[in-house]
């Protein structure tokens, strides 16, 4: 008999130690905190994922549980120079090793080279999806070449005859300058 397993609410030490494999292609509107960061609702967007488990041997000789998440999609953020939508590519490939407990995470946090998760019966993988696709965002999303020409201007008109409407601060000071017999008046 097959075991079946819910990405809602997954079991992980019995996902990784039949070695299953979960995949799906989800809508983005189903991730909220991502659609948050959209420049548009990308009610067409996909994301799609697959969760691969298995056991290692363990430091201690123990199997160990790891869990292998590999995403992708495409959705539409906020060019930095335009601030017109881009379709932005975001992928993650990553393995995490489960641990006991959080202090047993924090302890082996620093000198762990993988991302190391508390080993749960009720595991939100979709959850840990979503998270790690806000961490593949870039900080600043671009277009190649943007779709519309860039104004390059820092101001506007009005600002600029504001700018230079405003004495100089230094002029003042010229005038609060002892003045030489020889200089004049």
């Amino acid at each position: 008999m097959k075991r079946e397993f819910a990405p809602e609410r997954l079991n992980v030490p019995a996902f990784t130690a039949a070695a299953a494999t979960l995949d799906g292609a989800d809508p983005v509107p189903g991730f909220a905190r991502l659609v948050a960061e959209l420049a548009t609702p990308a009610t067409d967007a996909v994301v799609r994922w697959e969760a691969t488990g298995e056991e290692r041997p363990g430091a201690d000789g123990k199997a160990t549980p790891w869990l292998h998440l590999d995403v992708e999609t495409t959705v539409p953020l906020v060019c930095q120079r335009c601030l017109s939508p881009v379709d932005t590519e975001l992928f993650v490939d990553r393995w995490f090793r489960f641990v006991a407990d959080e202090a047993t995470a924090e302890a082996e946090d620093e000198e762990s080279d993988e991302d190391l998760l508390v080993v749960s019966r009720d595991f939100d993988l979709r959850g840990l999806i979503e998270d790690e696709l806000l961490m593949e965002i870039p900080v600043m999303p671009v277009h190649d070449v943007c779709p519309t020409p860039v104004r390059l201007s820092s101001s506007d008109e009005d600002f600029q005859a504001a700018e230079e409407a405003k004495p100089n601060p230094f002029a003042v000071l010229g005038a609060l300058r002892p003045r030489k017999p020889e200089e004049g008046k």
